[in-house]
């Protein structure tokens, strides 16, 4: 049973269901002749228009949290341009939240960025400090007092995983095509790495003509020491900018994190991935609120690297290892190193057996509640995801959703998962947990 005041919800990314956000850098990577994307993006969801049946649909359920972002690229579309009827739209949607007795937990940057970000260097070029800094306060300002918790950005630590499984695919290419395909289930992101390598001499000319360079660097790029270290500044700025505008606002950053896992001899290179994921960043978050924990599966290492899941083992959709357990690994592995209230951002599987998500809610949910029990102020769960939705370069094959979409008729469906997640936070116990 939750405590009291326990956010239980669900997620989305703005790209990943609204649609047509036409001046952000992933749709115009989806336009390219020779993209790595499987299929565009397109109408999405339409979740753009059809947020209000969406967010009736999860209050309806008994969920009390709904975890979204805010597409930059259409609240400023132009550099300095800043859109006043976009940002009416997410007022309406934050308001819509609440009518529905449903607290809104806002993302300021979930992957994609403005066009004209990239132009300038994108996530490794200094001046993307001051430029998200403004974004930030500006959202505050028109939005603030309507919020009371703000990620900041999402996955700030995705870039360093991403260099670390480039350089792993381009070995694995080497050796055999097979092999290279299951490295991409070990990086919590859609990705198409296969058709990345086919295309890259093709798309490194197209990106010139699009961005003004052959490599961009968006948000999802393969991050240099610098650009990670930047990200994080970007980070404390926004912060900072929230802070000094609505005080009361929590504000805080999500990590993607595995349950890193040492079989004999591989001690080190675990302890070592965890550092890479988690533990470099603890001076960035110490003055955040809370930390978002975001968790699908566990990686495995022994004496010479890094494993695939054990012979038989589950795996779903995306080729990560069915492991619910690994959240609550998590969750203990991070309060070793970071003290303030940690709320779950996003936990989920892709598959399209709706019986093993209500497995893995269960199970995960399990390990959540007595992490609680043992005194870890693990404040919220938002699942991922609360529609099927637009899995980046996979496109739509990956269904993660509590609620299927039929993308010919944009017709939603519950599934039984999402009552079965509604259902805890039905079964609040009464105690407080803030």
């Amino acid at each position: 049973m939750m405590p009291k005041g326990f956010l239980l919800g669900a997620a989305t990314a703005a790209h990943q269901v609204e649609g047509n956000n036409i001046h952000s850098d992933y749709w115009a990577q989806e336009q390219l002749a020779h993209t790595s994307f499987a299929e565009p993006s397109g109408d999405a969801c339409d979740h753009y228009h059809r947020y209000a049946e969406d967010i009736a649909l999860l209050a309806d359920a008994g969920l009390n949290a709904y975890r979204f972002s805010l597409e930059w690229a259409r609240i400023e579309p132009e550099e300095g341009r800043f859109d006043e009827a976009e940002i009416a739209h997410y007022r309406d949607v934050i308001r819509c939240c609440r009518a529905h007795g449903v607290e809104p937990i806002v993302t300021l940057q979930h992957f994609t960025s403005p066009v004209w970000l990239i132009q300038k260097g994108g996530w490794e070029a200094e001046s993307t400090v001051e430029y998200f800094r403004r974004y930030a306060a500006f959202v505050t300002e028109q939005l603030g007092d309507e919020l009371n918790y703000i990620c900041t950005i999402n996955e700030a630590n995705m870039g360093l995983q991403l260099a670390t499984i480039s350089k792993r695919f381009l070995l694995m290419a080497q050796q055999a095509a097979e092999k290279a395909k299951r490295a991409e289930g070990t990086v919590q992101v859609g990705m198409n790495f296969e058709k990345m390598m086919e295309n890259m001499k093709f798309a490194a000319m197209e990106n010139a003509q699009v961005f003004g360079t052959p490599q961009p660097q968006v948000f999802v790029s393969a991050r240099t020491p610098e650009g990670d270290a930047l990200v994080m500044r970007a980070h404390r700025a926004a912060r900072d900018a929230i802070k000094a505008i609505r005080p009361n606002i929590r504000v805080g950053i999500t990590l993607s994190l595995h349950d890193c896992q040492a079989t004999a001899g591989g001690e080190a290179l675990a302890a070592a991935a965890w550092d890479e994921e988690f533990r470099h960043y603890r001076s960035d978050i110490e003055g955040d609120d809370f930390l978002g924990v975001q968790n699908y599966t566990r990686t495995l290492y022994g004496p010479n690297g890094q494993l695939p899941a054990p012979e038989g083992a589950e795996l779903t959709q995306m080729d990560y290892e069915f492991y619910p357990e690994a959240l609550e690994h998590v969750i203990r592995k991070v309060r070793e190193d970071f003290t303030g209230d940690l709320i779950v951002t996003e936990n989920g599987i892709a598959t399209g057996d709706d019986a093993r998500r209500v497995a893995f809610i269960e199970r995960a949910l399990d390990g959540v509640q007595r992490c609680i029990a043992d005194g870890i102020p693990v404040k919220g769960y938002c699942h991922w995801s609360l529609l099927d939705n637009f899995e980046w370069q996979k496109g739509y094959s990956m269904t993660f959703g509590l609620v299927a979409v039929d993308r010919a008729t944009q017709r939603r469906t519950p599934k039984e998962s999402l009552y079965v997640l509604g259902a805890y936070a039905k079964q609040q116990d009464g105690s407080c947990c803030r």
